[in-house]
């Protein structure tokens, strides 16, 4: 029997052999072809997609929110967060509060750390200590580039330092130096804030997550011509020059559990007997040591810091107070603080005038998860108490915009239910491009004086571009009012009673979907009665610096707030306005006035705030709005824009030539957030935390760089973006076409050779 092994293998298994080697090349250059065929395919990406939006949402940058994230040799690992400590005290119309962060270095290096978090706009931040081990060191106000480069020296030189810095009114930045190997560190802010009233309900607010926000990307030769420019212009650069400073990496809840543990503690002293006391976000528990004071602490111990912190309490009778006076001696000068709540005028004699109203909501990625849920229940609410004779129109906008009508139409049957639908549809995605859709909402094209016109804005207010928000209402409100509704667990409520402000409006915030009709029917209740116009204040004997210095309209229920820097506690103080057509005043005794705690700290905040908002309506110059910020800032010790607060320790404590590094950890998403909504899809791999080195020669040539710079920054250095020869999906096109070519070399190749067989 003849076998294989008594003839030449080859021959014996020729034609197996051929046809495995046929196969073989062939399914290859198949393979290679639908590889090139897959990146030719994959180079067509929408000009929207996930990637392209998550790249203009916050980017891991130079600040980092939360507690720290210590380098050790076996790795990454969180720093022990002993606590957040909120402490806030209620003493009649202010707020006192005191917030601690403590933090341990559990690594063997030298780090600094820095972190972003939230304070609420309107409050005065005064304060900074810094604990190390057994050493104390209390912060100086400075101004901004001076605290930086005190901070900076100290930093290269060893010693333990903090600066304390504001982003915006309502971010802040934190930076901690040398913080040593096992060593606890131990951070404390305070600020001062005016409670809120509204309704007949007094509350206060504490934000505790920096939302992320959507950063328009930067505008690349835009010239801007201004009317009284006499022909000359400027480019504009970057509608957020800061993004890095407001870019906290955000971490997905799929894949993460909480961090930032917090504790909050109320003591609520209100000078009045309480009724009901809710916390709208949180569980608590109340005890009572006596009668006029109530101490509120979390039910459930320390919380993840991702929503705000809302309480509201109400007196025991039926009615507010309707006047509240107060007053306070510092140095030389009595500050006063005024609350008085108009009366509300029915207007059953008066038939109401028909409104024009422009619903605007957004439904941009970060609206995503609740927040929708919130913003589509409370339009379709508002829509179902428009009247026969009003007339409306409903703009919606994420990173393009629709608008529901070409014009304004009536209020009927038809066209509400044709927005209902159109509203209900809606879901969230894509960028938040808010400033289109408020030009939209402000051009009043058929200026008609019968009716009065309102804007009411639903959103988050996620966005880093404020500036240009406020810009576009200041130069375009015309006779609109803008009524501002803030949406979701953590709302940016800076730019909310900013845009209010200059839109002569109110600011409403729904936190949850059990709210919308509560808050909904008191917008209404504004929206449908006559505010109290025409309004001036007038001190008999007094020489007084009152702010605001144009007392802007009351709406129905909420109080008319004046702080007013007295050069003696003398007399009366008159306030008169119009509710409807029918003259109002009152007259208040300033020798009845209560003693208030902080007002003058609330006074110079105040005036800080108009000085912005002169700037911002171009009725003070820049440099002129600027030097009044920083008067008031140094001479009553505030955080601003221009000034910072800075601690450093006189004793080096990092061992000479010993490294310093910098240690980030990134927050929690916002409660209620689809974090694929706002980042796209979610990554296979996480992302590698960011380290840097501190005491570099980059970190001395900054601080030559701050010493050689004015005294105050105020504006960024414009910069010029060259453009790209190829995009991302040009250079996936680019190589999918050279697989495609490769392919079909191989093919061909392969061929050849089996026809040489």
């Amino acid at each position: 029997m003849t076998t294989c092994d008594d003839i030449e293998a080859d021959k014996c298994n020729e034609q197996p052999s051929l046809v495995r080697l046929m196969l073989f090349f062939v399914m290859q250059g198949v393979a290679v072809i639908l590889v090139g065929f897959a990146a030719l395919f994959l180079s067509f990406e929408p000009v929207w997609s996930a990637e392209r939006l998550q790249s203009n949402f916050l980017k891991p940058g130079d600040a980092r929110a939360g507690s720290l994230l210590l380098k050790i040799d076996e790795g990454y690992a969180d720093a022990a967060r002993l606590g957040i400590d909120v402490d806030l005290t209620v003493s009649g119309p202010t707020v006192r509060a005191r917030i601690t962060q403590i933090f341990r270095n559990p690594s063997k290096d030298w780090v600094e750390a820095v972190y972003v978090y939230p304070l609420p706009a309107g409050g005065a931040v005064d304060s900074l200590k810094m604990v190390i081990g057994d050493r104390v060191v209390v912060g100086d106000i400075k101004e901004r580039q001076q605290a930086k480069i005190i901070y900076e020296q100290a930093k290269q030189n060893g010693q333990k330092a903090a600066l304390t810095e504001q982003e915006r009114p309502n971010i802040f930045t934190n930076s901690v130096a040398n913080i040593g190997p096992g060593e606890t560190v131990l951070v404390q802010i305070e600020y001062q804030e005016p409670v809120q009233q509204s309704g007949g309900a007094f509350s206060l607010r504490v934000p505790m997550v920096v939302a992320p926000r959507y950063n328009p990307a930067p505008v690349v030769q835009s010239v801007d011509f201004r009317p009284d420019g006499g022909g000359w212009g400027a480019i504009k650069s970057d509608p957020v020059p800061d993004r890095d400073r407001i870019s906290p990496e955000v971490l997905d809840p799929a894949t993460n559990a909480p961090v930032n543990p917090t504790r909050i503690t109320v003591r609520l002293q209100a000078g009045f007997p309480l009724g009901e006391i809710k916390s709208h976000h949180h569980a608590i528990k109340t005890e009572k040591p006596d009668a006029n004071t109530s101490i509120l602490r979390l039910a459930e111990g320390p919380v993840p810091a991702d929503r705000d912190f809302e309480l509201t309490w109400k007196p025991v009778a039926e009615t507010a107070p309707s006047v509240g006076l107060f007053r306070e001696r510092v140095g030389d000068s009595d500050y006063l603080l005024a609350f008085v709540t108009p009366p509300s005028v029915e207007q059953a004699q008066q038939k109401p005038m028909p409104r024009e109203v422009i619903f605007v909501i957004d439904n941009s990625g970060s609206m995503g998860g609740v927040s929708i849920v919130q913003a589509k229940a409370s339009l379709i609410y508002a829509l179902g108490r428009l009247q026969p004779t009003d007339r409306f129109n409903v703009i919606r906008f994420d990173h393009t915009m629709d608008m529901l009508f070409p014009s304004a139409v009536p209020a009927d049957s038809e066209h509400i239910g044709r927005a209902t639908s159109f509203v209900g549809a809606l879901q969230a995605n894509g960028g938040t491009e808010m400033v289109p859709a408020m030009r939209a909402a402000l051009s009043d094209k058929a200026g008609d004086a019968d009716y009065v016109r309102q804007v009411v804005f639903l959103t988050d207010g996620a966005i880093g571009n404020e500036q240009q928000l406020f810009e576009t209402i200041s130069a375009l409100r015309g006779r609109s009012r803008v009524f501002m509704v803030g949406i979701g667990s953590a709302p940016n409520s800076y730019l909310m009673t900013r845009a209010a402000e200059l839109g002569r409006g109110t600011f409403t915030h729904i936190g949850s979907v059990e709210q919308v009709e509560e808050r909904m029917r008191g917008l209404f209740a504004k929206l449908e009665n006559p505010a109290v116009t025409n309004l001036a204040a007038k001190f008999s004997d007094a020489s007084a610096d009152m702010t605001p210095a144009a007392i802007p309209d009351v709406y129905r229920d909420e109080p008319l707030v004046l702080a007013a820097k007295l050069d003696k506690l003398a007399g009366s103080v008159e306030i008169r306005g119009r509710i409807g057509d029918r003259p109002w005043s009152v007259t208040l005794p300033l020798a009845n006035a209560a003693e208030g705690k902080g007002l003058s700290k609330l006074w110079a905040r105040r005036k800080i705030a108009d000085a912005e908002v002169a700037r911002t309506t171009r009725q003070a110059t820049p440099k002129d709005a600027d030097k009044a910020i920083l008067a008031l800032a140094l001479e009553h010790q505030l955080v601003t824009r221009l000034t910072s607060l800075v601690a450093a320790d006189k004793t080096p404590s990092r061992p000479q030539g010993e490294p310093l590094k910098v240690s980030e950890l990134p927050i929690n998403l916002p409660a209620g957030w689809d974090f694929e909504k706002v980042f796209g899809e979610r990554s296979r791999a996480p992302a590698t935390p960011m380290e840097r080195r501190a005491d570099t020669e980059e970190a001395r040539v900054q601080i030559a760089a701050l010493k050689r710079a004015q005294p105050v920054a105020t504006t960024a250095p414009s910069t010029v973006t060259l453009p790209r020869t190829a995009t991302d999906a040009e250079l996936k096109m680019i190589a999918g076409v050279i697989l495609l070519t490769f392919s079909l070399i191989v093919l061909v190749f392969n061929r050849r050779q089996m026809s040489l067989r």
